[in-house]
């Protein structure tokens, strides 16, 4: 017996695609800035909330993407202004924006939930060109993905982006030679959330409607999809690092579907993020234990 259809494995890497952008942005605040940033649960559904409200008004689905794009931005940017100019410290600053942001996606959809059906979108724009559903989806997020990869590569090799990068490794030597390190972790975190409102933007075009509360969680799977990705695929470079998180992504949501289609309910998908998310985080701790065991067992038989 097969223990996940082939329609079902092509929908997990679909929906691989469109989450991993939320998961890139998430990989710029963890792993770049070395931050913890909790507003992603905020500008994620911020991102769908204007995508939603923008598309039912008659604007162009494509504008209303972008749009969610810089309202990700303006998020990032309050949460730097509180953390770098008021000196909250970053976890409290995304709490307080996440929390915020809560208000003010209502205030926009003017509703808990605002439904997309017979609605224009990026999707059925593409699938206007002839395509199924499923290819359309694939497509978008095939294109989404690299041309995203592509520009943050391009990005982190300029010199604001070497700056970025040692902002997080080693913020009091970029400090020494002149650079703003402020302005680094400003720029990070609209960057990031900037990722993560544009992830939120597609899904709510996926799923054909944008939800007040679809933000909870989405912290988990953005960390559960950068770290499945360094522990199986490497993170040597930041293009493999990125491909990682892309690929984890993926796997992340095989396994998501896997266990949901071999017996547990989907009230039971915070659990399994959390569960997989433990076990992904102790993986690396593992390996150095055995690696350090077998280094010491070496060296006694010496």
């Amino acid at each position: 017996m097969e223990l996940i259809s082939l329609s079902t494995f092509l929908n997990a890497v679909s929906q691989g695609l469109l989450w991993s952008i939320l998961a890139m942005g998430v990989y710029i605040t963890y792993r770049v800035l070395d931050l913890a940033d909790l507003t992603t649960e905020g500008s994620f559904p911020l991102g769908a909330s204007v995508v939603a409200t923008l598309i039912v008004n008659g604007v162009n689905p494509f504008l209303a993407t972008l749009a969610s794009f810089a309202v990700g931005l303006l998020a990032g940017l309050v949460t730097g202004l509180l953390n770098t100019k008021l000196k909250i410290p970053s976890l409290l600053s995304g709490i307080l924006v996440m929390t915020g942001l809560y208000s003010v996606n209502l205030r926009i959809m003017g509703k808990a939930n605002l439904p997309l059906l017979r609605q224009p979108t990026i999707i059925t724009t593409v699938e206007d060109l002839g395509f199924s559903n499923s290819n359309a989806i694939m497509l978008v997020g095939i294109i989404s993905v690299v041309v995203i990869i592509v520009l943050l590569v391009l990005l982190f090799k300029t010199e604001l982006g070497f700056s970025l990068r040692a902002t997080g490794s080693n913020p009091n030597m970029i400090r020494a030679l002149g650079v703003n390190t402020d302005f680094m972790i400003i720029l990070g975190l609209m960057l990031s959330n900037g990722l993560i409102g544009l992830s939120g933007g597609i899904i709510a075009q996926y799923n054909g409607y944008s939800d007040a509360g679809m933000g909870t969680g989405t912290i988990v799977i953005g960390l559960a999809s950068v770290i499945i990705g360094e522990v199986i695929f490497g993170k040597k470079s930041i293009l493999r690092s990125l491909i990682s998180v892309v690929l984890g992504s993926i796997l992340y949501r095989i396994i998501i579907a896997l266990v949901l289609e071999n017996g547990l309910q989907p009230t039971d998908l915070k659990l399994i993020s959390s569960v997989v998310l433990a076990i992904c985080l102790f993986l690396p701790v593992l390996k150095e234990k055995i690696i350090a065991k077998n280094i010491n067992g070496g060296a006694k038989k010496c």
